[in-house]
């Protein structure tokens, strides 16, 4: 069953995760603004590096990578950010006011990766773990494959 969320492009994506980050107790700052506005300029994942640099031209200024994983790590705790595991890379988060597990489906060969939300089948996961006396506390699942635009070439 898909997860009911309010998605936010532009504008409305950024208000949504600068409240987010405020909500939870943490300043916006300049730098949080400017590394938010980098992560969704990408049109696939990013890495740290990538948002760096990224950073670093609008800024005219290099910004190092340690700066951009701290501020992703708060990202990521916030929810205004996920982390694409496999590719240590992050995207941002189009519906930050919503807490649910991710699912990735990631394309091999063009590196387009698609999140959805699908309750039953993460809610699965966690009762599998909690039956293997597992505590799950943030269940990432990501499927590897071809996505549709690949796969017709």
């Amino acid at each position: 069953m898909p997860h009911d969320h309010h998605s936010h492009a532009g504008e409305s994506l950024k208000k949504a995760a600068r409240s987010t980050v405020e909500t939870a107790g943490e300043q916006w700052t300049q730098m949080r603004a400017a590394v938010f506005d980098a992560l969704a300029s990408f049109d696939r994942p990013a890495s740290a590096y990538d948002i760096a640099d990224a950073v670093s031209r609008v800024q005219g200024r290099r910004v190092a990578a340690n700066s951009v994983y701290r501020i992703l790590d708060l990202f990521v705790g916030a929810n205004v950010a996920r982390r694409v595991e496999s590719a240590n890379a992050y995207i941002a988060n189009d519906h930050p006011g919503c807490l649910h597990d991710c699912i990735f489906l990631i394309c091999d060969n063009c590196g387009n990766t698609t999140h959805i939300d699908d309750d039953r089948l993460a809610g699965g996961v966690r009762a599998a773990a909690k039956q293997a006396g597992f505590q799950p506390d943030r269940p990432v699942i990501e499927v590897r494959g071809r996505c549709g635009e690949c796969e017709a070439e």
